[in-house]
């Protein structure tokens, strides 16, 4: 067993959410944790939850969409011993849809979901080659692959993985990896706002799903666990769908197109 002051150190960004808190707690099985969000009071309440369970945790307030904040993070988080590790998870959308999108919330969702999680990693760049073997994820969106509104978020996430694939290629010489994670739905705060205006929203976007589960944080968690382990060494410049088969197509539509009942009752 690895001792603590010797395990390489995880960044987790938006650690304070749903699946920010799951990442951290999956990850703290091998690493020193350091979380990252602009919400102290619930990072606070994150990393103390963490701890009880023997977590080694160190959190840090930081806007990511300020170059200065990130520059003073890499500073911070660097003391505490070797990076390795960087989740680039923080996220939210602004604007809902084409028509409702201005040059404010546009503004906001690249800032982001986009500059702050290449900003972010521009901050770690010489830490993550200097380990020699350096993990980077980012944490997309199947909205990065498809239209399903939020379009300037879906924008700013397609972006992401491309900018994931690109890393991987340039800085694979370095013994860095990095890939995408492409979440669907998750249970998490985020929904809240929207379960609250229709309580079947669960419901509804599961009609879509072949596979019948809605993901929870601890699956998106698990696929960041596998990326970052010996287990994927040779996996790089990948966006990993955990979407419950959303993005591999619509049993409604394959019904449409082929008036088969084998298609029915799902």
């Amino acid at each position: 067993m690895i001792d603590h002051v010797s395990r390489p150190v995880a960044v987790v960004t938006g650690a304070a959410g749903d699946i920010g808190a799951a990442i951290a707690a999956q990850l703290a099985e091998t690493h020193r944790l350091a979380l990252v969000d602009i919400d102290l009071a619930a990072l606070d309440a994150s990393a103390a939850n963490l701890r009880k369970a023997g977590a080694d945790v160190t959190i840090f307030r930081c806007d990511l969409t300020r170059v200065q904040d990130l520059s003073d993070l890499a500073i911070g988080v660097q003391k505490l011993g070797k990076v390795s590790v960087l989740i680039n998870n923080a996220g939210a959308a602004a604007a809902l849809s084409l028509h409702s999108m201005n040059a404010e919330n546009l503004a906001v969702d690249l800032s982001l979901n986009l500059e702050a999680a290449l900003n972010c990693f521009k901050a770690f760049e010489t830490a993550l080659i200097d380990s020699g073997d350096g993990n980077l994820i980012n944490i997309a969106s199947v909205n990065g692959l498809s239209s399903l509104g939020h379009p300037s978020y879906s924008a700013a996430k397609a972006g992401l993985i491309h900018a994931t694939r690109a890393i991987a290629v340039e800085y694979g010489k370095h013994g860095l990896r990095a890939n995408s994670i492409a979440p669907g739905t998750v249970k998490t705060q985020a929904w809240k706002a929207r379960e609250a205006a229709n309580p079947g929203v669960f419901e509804d976007a599961l009609s879509w799903y072949p596979y019948k589960t809605l993901p929870e944080p601890e699956d998106i968690a698990a696929a960041v666990a596998f990326l970052v382990s010996p287990a994927a060494r040779c996996i790089t410049g990948v966006c990993l769908p955990v979407d419950s088969g959303l993005t591999a197509g619509s049993t409604a539509l394959a019904r449409t197109f082929t008036q088969s009942t084998d298609f029915d009752g799902y």
